[in-house]
């Protein structure tokens, strides 16, 4: 009976060893996967955004994504050569901002309009929104339920409509192929198809946000914006502000940061009434183009899941903080995009 006994006390200490062991990476860098343990600790798990916590302290310092380490210096180098390739990018005569009214973060909760005008003064659409990857954009933002809990429900029009925005900003711009080159040659993507797919999944394949209904997406969340719990919620892309401002749907307020930058793209966070809903701070990259703001979001997704992502535009640093979806997965075991947005510093 002892020997059981002692056998018995054996397995059970040996399986909550075990049990523990599979949710850190000690002693497991760079093993080979195995889909039976919660976590993963070999090169490609920061792009399957499946990681152990432990990870990037115990196996990759530099907490890159893909097959070869991706350090924070690549990253900014990468971000100001995309910053120079933003051809698309308003210019100072087609779009007029006003921001007015500057508030300090202790009043960026207290919902008081304070700018009597409109954020956006002129934006002359005529030259902007004739251009493919703007005319993609606008395509499918209207596509959406802003009320979480409601389902999405995609006809094939607009399930093409998204193949043709992701395409339009990253495989027919030089910006969108110079950012797939760099992850190429980082080993996180085989070809173009497979980037060009995966980008597809992780930023309009649907998770549920409320009552079990499939009512949500990365793309949804940042571009176009919800609202959840009688608050908006997301919210980061100034074209869907600039569209619902010069509609009536939607109310600046105030802004709380305004970036460094002199000329587009700038950096605003701001604070807002959606048709009754308010967004306390709203930070958006302020006129981009929809493929540098795809670019941004995506390269810091993929490198940095969870994580700030410190990258660098015409000299001035700029931080993206992302969030990874943890309730559901795609393809095999990867994460959806949760959220993603500038973080300014009162963010």
């Amino acid at each position: 009976m002892k020997v059981i006994a002692v056998l018995a006390l054996w397995v059970t200490l040996f399986y909550q060893g075990y049990s523990t062991a599979a949710t850190s990476c000690k002693g497991r860098c760079d093993e080979k996967y195995n889909s039976q343990n919660k976590c993963h600790c070999n090169s490609k798990c920061a792009q399957y955004k499946n990681c152990c916590s432990d990870y990037t302290d115990l196996c990759d310092s530099d907490g890159g994504g893909g097959g070869s380490v991706i350090t924070d210096a690549e990253i900014k180098a990468l971000s100001e050569t995309l910053y120079a390739l933003d051809s698309n990018k308003a210019s100072a005569s087609e779009l007029i901002i006003d921001p007015q009214a500057l508030v300090p973060d202790s009043q960026t909760s207290s919902q008081s309009d304070l700018s009597s005008g409109l954020l956006f003064r002129y934006l002359d659409e005529q030259a902007l929104f004739s251009r493919p990857t703007y005319a993609a954009l606008l395509a499918v933002l209207d596509n959406y339920h802003r009320m979480t809990g409601q389902t999405e429900d995609f006809s094939p029009q607009q399930l093409a409509e998204q193949e043709t925005f992701v395409k339009e900003t990253m495989s027919n711009t030089d910006l969108g192929r110079e950012l797939f080159a760099f992850l190429s040659t980082k080993g996180v993507y085989a070809s173009e198809e497979e980037f060009i797919q995966d980008l597809k999944m992780m930023w309009f394949g649907l998770y549920s946000r409320n009552n079990k209904k499939m009512d949500s997406s990365g793309f949804e969340h940042i571009f176009a914006g919800e609202v959840k719990g009688g608050k908006v919620s997301g919210f980061h892309n100034w074209i869907q502000f600039y569209l619902l401002e010069k509609s009536g749907q939607l109310n600046y307020y105030s802004h709380s940061f305004n970036g460094p930058w002199t000329t587009y793209p700038d950096v605003m966070g701001m604070q807002f009434m959606w048709d009754g809903y308010f967004k306390q701070v709203g930070s958006a990259v302020i006129g981009c183009s929809p493929e540098f703001d795809f670019a941004l979001y995506s390269l810091c997704y993929i490198t940095r899941p969870g994580k700030q992502c410190r990258l660098s535009l015409g000299g001035h640093e700029l931080i993206i903080q992302t969030y990874t979806w943890d309730n559901s997965v795609y393809g095999d075991g990867k994460k959806f995009i949760g959220s993603a947005f500038p973080a300014t510093p009162r963010n």
